[in-house]
């Protein structure tokens, strides 16, 4: 074999590989949403997409590994859905929104089969100690204050009244989303996302400073 050839066969193996992973963990976060972390073990994964479970077990290790991996699996899978998107708008109120109802959008289009990802595993190990607790809290800690920094540049911009509290206005959003995930996914209430972007929109109504033409109007979704 010569050496173009064997550099060849070797990115075609990583790229199968990475194929491989992207599989794994994508059944792993679904599956994670329903049964929860704690319900997914290596052997009903490696069952649940045909592969054996000493293969499964070679990509993390242990169970624990496999769900720090599910886990930013899912972070980069919210921020491709949720937040990339909106950091095309212009900063302050308008991506402010966009963070919001690209969230509410996520839910609405079953990303993950069981609903948010991160609401599920929230409610699953908020009381629970260790390094996966502490990797599910951190991430919904750093997605509350991308949020409060877009209150911040809203405020910045005269968009958003400078008595609002960020910190306050971070924690009701994050709130109106979570509860509408689970009015959604236990309650199946399809109107359920939209109530939080009505709630979402006549909140903001009453703390902007100024007209911002491109927001819709919460009667929009009424």
């Amino acid at each position: 074999m010569t050496p173009v050839d064997h550099n060849l066969k070797e990115e075609k193996n990583i790229r199968k590989g990475e194929k491989t992973l992207k599989t794994i963990l994508k059944a792993a976060m679904d599956m994670a949403t329903i049964n929860g972390l704690e319900g997914i073990s290596i052997g009903g994964l490696a069952n649940n997409i045909g592969m054996s479970k000493s293969g499964l077990f070679a990509h993390f290790g242990s169970k624990e590994g496999l769900q720090l991996a599910i886990i930013d699996a899912a972070r980069k899978l919210f921020y491709k859905e949720v937040i990339a998107p909106a950091r095309k708008e212009d900063p302050g109120i308008t991506r402010l929104w966009k963070f919001f109802n690209n969230w509410l959008s996520y839910l609405e289009r079953n990303v993950f089969k069981g609903g948010c990802f991160f609401a599920a595993v929230s409610y699953e190990f908020d009381s629970r100690t260790g390094p996966v607790r502490d990797k599910i809290a951190y991430s919904m800690e750093a997605w509350k204050n991308t949020i409060k920094r877009e209150v911040e540049r809203a405020q910045q911009k005269n968009q958003i009244k400078k008595d609002v509290d960020p910190s306050q206005f971070a924690f009701e959003i994050m709130a109106l989303a979570m509860g509408a995930n689970l009015s959604f996914q236990l309650h199946n209430n399809a109107q359920a996302c939209n109530q939080a972007r009505i709630a979402f929109l006549d909140r903001l109504e009453k703390e902007k400073d100024i007209e911002i033409p491109s927001l819709p109007a919460s009667k929009d979704f009424s």
